[in-house]
């Protein structure tokens, strides 16, 4: 039966051409000014693109009735959204106040967890002129529970109430403007296992309904600002609205207001800072930090802010898996090539990027420092001591993230 003959075909494909034409605007924001002019980051646009491409229609229809909800990872080691660190699993569901929800679970074994009710996604962030960042992001942190708030089983087994009646454990009340679970996972020693997580919504006895024209035309409206407005917005909304965590015109260094401590920032349990990096080929950057308690990740991302290759290559550290110098402070070196050191900083070939700090279980400032050095010269510049590799044992370490990672995702 050809195109007309039913009675939405001209929404459906007016919808359809609408979404095509966010998809080549996307397209066209891989060439800005915030994306280096050299090959290898010009095609990671694009892969930054087409890996969300990938999940738009997840996140816009399959996933999206908060009557039949399902917990998505929208993050992955071969899909990357802005602002996402290497040694976190995202995940989301879409809710809704105006049911009531039961998650199951088994505690894992990560260092750190939160669950976090997200409230609406409002046009301009609050108290600023400047717009909320793209769909799914956005909205506004309104309660969240940490793992180790959650009462388990002597297995680890749990049950985890959204909205409803109240509850004395296990709960988190909902508002009628709340439409997501926000599920962070964080973890430090290789080996550490992911928690696992079901939710279904209370008194859900029916199938969920075949979506009709309408809720196709909705999804694919979604679909289309969700691929635009993250390659139009990344970085640049960030530079933004980050309160001085992020300076597009101070490279290799941190911005002397380092932190993010506001009321949201506590209800996402972090604190954050932020570094813009640009080296030369013959160039490597030493970041130093005053090793302080807590649980803290340094991970490195690209132009548009996307955690790079962390499932093949050094480009995340954590507690457990940095030395630290005798001088008690730790010391990475960003570098295009392995320099022998231990606390090696992977660029995975690309002239500018991002390195980002969160702080999860300290309110303590850090303190940071950065040199610029001839890559050539990096051990002149480095305390005596520094823990080395072998060729051998960096390998053996790549396989050991490797196996790790592929852990946390059930890869």
């Amino acid at each position: 039966m050809p195109y007309g003959d039913a009675p939405a075909d001209k929404d459906l494909k007016a919808a359809w051409d609408r979404f095509c034409d966010d998809l080549k605007q996307a397209g066209a924001h891989a060439f800005k000014d915030a994306n280096p002019a050299n090959p290898l980051q010009r095609a990671d646009a694009f892969r930054f693109l087409t890996q969300n491409l990938g999940q738009a229609f997840d996140l816009a229809l399959e996933t999206k009735d908060p009557a039949f909800p399902q917990i998505h990872y929208f993050t992955t080691p071969t899909m990357k959204l802005g602002g996402d660190v290497a040694d976190f699993t995202y995940r989301q569901a879409w809710i809704s106040g105006e049911h009531a929800y039961r998650i199951t679970g088994k505690r894992g074994t990560a260092r750190w967890l939160n669950i976090t009710v997200q409230g609406p996604r409002p046009e301009k962030i609050p108290g600023t002129d400047w717009p909320s960042l793209h769909e799914p992001f956005g909205d506004i942190p309104e309660c969240n529970i940490l793992g180790a708030q959650i009462e388990t089983d002597a297995d680890g087994t749990f049950e985890l109430f959204i909205g409803g009646e109240e509850r004395s454990a296990n709960w988190l009340p909902t508002t009628p403007g709340s439409r997501k679970l926000f599920i962070r996972e964080a973890f430090d020693a290789w080996g550490e296992t992911p928690t696992t997580l079901s939710i279904e919504r209370i008194g859900m006895a029916e199938p969920r309904p075949m979506p009709s024209p309408e809720r196709m035309t909705e999804a694919m409206d979604w679909a289309g600002r969700f691929v635009s407005g993250l390659m139009e917005q990344w970085p640049e909304h960030s530079w933004m609205t980050s309160r001085g965590v992020c300076d597009p015109d101070q490279l290799n260094a941190f911005p002397a207001d380092k932190s993010a401590n506001d009321a949201s920032d506590a209800k996402r349990g972090r604190m954050a800072a932020h570094m813009i990096w640009r080296l030369e080929p013959d160039e490597a950057l030493i970041v130093e930090m005053d090793m302080h308690d807590g649980f803290w990740i340094f991970g490195m991302g690209g132009a548009f802010m996307g955690s790079m290759d962390f499932l093949h290559r050094p480009v995340s550290y954590t507690p457990a898996r940095t030395k630290v110098d005798p001088d008690n402070v730790v010391r990475f070196v960003i570098a295009h090539d392995d320099p022998g050191v231990h606390n090696w900083l992977d660029t995975q070939g690309f002239s500018d990027g991002n390195l980002t700090y969160r702080n999860l279980m300290s309110q303590n400032p850090a303190s940071f420092r950065t040199r610029l050095v001839k890559r050539a010269e990096v051990m002149e510049h480095l305390l005596a001591g520094t823990a080395t590799v072998s060729p051998k044992q960096r390998a053996a370490m790549l396989m050991e993230r490797y196996r790790a990672i592929k852990l946390r995702f059930g890869i």
